[in-house]
């Protein structure tokens, strides 16, 4: 079931909470050694992130699909402006030219990689923060989906007589130069199945509230969210 668009093994680690058993063991073993509790939480990377995603301009978008598809008119009540600041956990500097990869699925629940209506890298995006550490891009308002049914973790959901489902969520990689990378997710706080994620991904600290954006064409939505990294 595994291809260079899924990763179904990956897919079974996580729902059986594997992956985030790990995330949570691990980065708490790295915070007591670091000293840093207030950097942000880590989350798992999941099976749908793919390497090389396009190097963007800081403020553009990661929306591909041209805007006289379905598929663009499916996602426009969802358009979004994300923007925020990388900082220095223990000193709260800005951290300049930090890359931020940014990823989600579309408003039908899937990645571009499992769905032929949407552009190769579709809401998929490089960024490298500015002198004061800032990011900023377009992009969703994301949206609730089930995991793929089809495979092994699937028949594993369905013989425990559990859901399927996975909270709307963001999934970011932040990285910069003397600091440890930083793997996670911001969850929409409105999402109902933030209390029953099922890949046990969700934490307090990585739920986040969009606002309504005014004056912006290009969104209808707004995310403020900023990133802490601890040193190596």
């Amino acid at each position: 079931m595994s291809t260079d668009k899924r990763n179904e093994t990956g897919l079974l680690c996580d729902i059986l909470g594997l992956e985030s058993l790990v995330d949570e063991i691990t980065s708490k073993i790295l915070l007591n050694a670091d000293g840093e509790s207030d950097a942000t939480p880590s989350a798992v990377l999941g099976p749908f992130y793919r390497a090389d995603a396009p190097i963007l301009p800081n403020g553009s978008s990661i929306i591909l699909a041209p805007p006289d598809s379905d598929w663009y008119r499916q996602a426009e009540p969802l358009l979004a402006h994300v923007s925020g600041c990388v900082t220095s956990a223990s000193s709260g500097e800005p951290i300049p030219d930090t890359v931020v990869d940014v990823w989600l699925a579309g408003p039908n629940g899937l990645y571009e990689q499992q769905d032929e209506t949407q552009p190769d890298m579709n809401l998929r995006g490089r960024f490298t923060t500015d002198a004061e550490g800032r990011y900023a891009l377009y992009c969703l308002r994301p949206t609730a989906y089930p995991v793929p049914s089809d495979g092994p973790a699937g028949r594993v959901l369905q013989l425990l007589d559990r859901h399927p489902y996975r909270p709307a969520h963001i999934h970011f990689i932040v990285g910069a130069e003397g600091y440890r990378t930083l793997t996670t997710q911001v969850f929409d706080r409105e999402d109902e199945h933030i209390i029953d994620d099922t890949v046990f991904a969700v934490k307090d600290e990585l739920l986040v509230n969009f606002e309504e954006r005014v004056g912006d064409e290009k969104a209808r939505w707004t995310l403020v969210y900023d990133f802490s990294l601890s040193k190596v």
